[in-house]
């Protein structure tokens, strides 16, 4: 009677502490599928309800990294750091840890938050433990200046990685086929018209060197022949009004081209390039 007794207290506790476990994992399992598939509404609502349900926190890592990504393909950003934060508190171990900073960096990039992501980039290069950490962080500093289309700084930090790294390439040459506004202006200053040339605007060039010439011309001419009236009206109304145009035009060509040059390298990165994206 008392072995009896035993027994059954004995597989009382045992389904007590096994079913519930049991329980969890395949609730985790089938949250992770919907994931895997790529239901990530439904992702969440069941990785939430396998939280809930965890008092003994044994999935509380998983269950917050993937809401956090699940968020984070869903485009809730703000969200998804909120979880990947979650993730990072109750990691076990340091690439878990690891794991879920990076997530939340790559984040802030798809936010547009650039100055946050440098931040927390150098926050993590204090406590690097490898070389293939301290090459993630070039390569996600790579990909903030590449989305602050600030292309130098980003050729730099690809090139610690590796000199000839395709987004060390790509990044120079966007660099290399920019135009400078600085000059663009400067050359106008001196040369009206020659700011279009610079950004191969040839018309535009030519009707601002024309319209230049032919009011400066007639201004000088007006004061020569002691008009200075007609000289004044001309040389204000008219001949500074196509000088100062001429330097706007060249300044909205250069920094147009330059958007035009940068959408298209991040076109390609987009939908071509085959590496790790944010």
């Amino acid at each position: 009677m008392k072995s009896s007794i035993k027994i059954f207290l004995l597989l009382t506790i045992y389904l007590k502490i096994v079913l519930p476990q049991t329980d969890l994992h395949m609730q985790f399992d089938y949250a992770k599928t919907l994931y895997d598939e790529e239901s990530y509404f439904d992702a969440v609502t069941e990785f939430k309800r396998l939280a809930y349900f965890d008092s003994s926190k044994i999935f509380s890592f998983p269950s917050n990294f993937y809401i956090g990504s699940s968020y984070k393909y869903g485009g809730f950003f703000d969200n998804a750091i909120t979880y990947f934060k979650r993730a990072e508190i109750n990691s076990n171990i340091d690439d878990e840890k690891y794991e879920a900073e990076i997530e939340i960096i790559k984040t802030n990039l798809l936010r547009g938050t650039f100055e946050q992501a440098l931040v927390l980039l150098k926050n993590l290069e204090m406590n690097i433990k490898s070389t293939q950490q301290l090459d993630d962080i070039n390569y996600w500093r790579g990909w903030t200046y590449m989305l602050s289309d600030e292309w130098g700084s980003a050729a730099q930090h690809f090139a610690r990685i590796d000199y000839n790294h395709p987004l060390k390439l790509l990044c120079s040459n966007v660099e290399d086929d920019k135009y400078s506004v600085t000059f663009a202006k400067l050359i106008s200053y001196i040369l009206p018209g020659f700011g279009q040339f610079y950004t191969g605007e040839y018309l535009s060039g030519l009707m601002s060197l024309g319209w230049n010439v032919l009011w400066g011309y007639v201004t000088l001419e007006s004061f020569a022949e002691d008009r200075v009236f007609d000289g004044i009206a001309v040389g204000s109304l008219l001949w500074l009004r196509f000088y100062r145009g001429n330097i706007q035009n060249a300044e909205k060509f250069a920094k147009q081209k330059n958007i035009e040059i940068a959408a298209k390298a991040l076109e390609y990165l987009n939908s071509k390039y085959q590496g790790i994206k944010p």
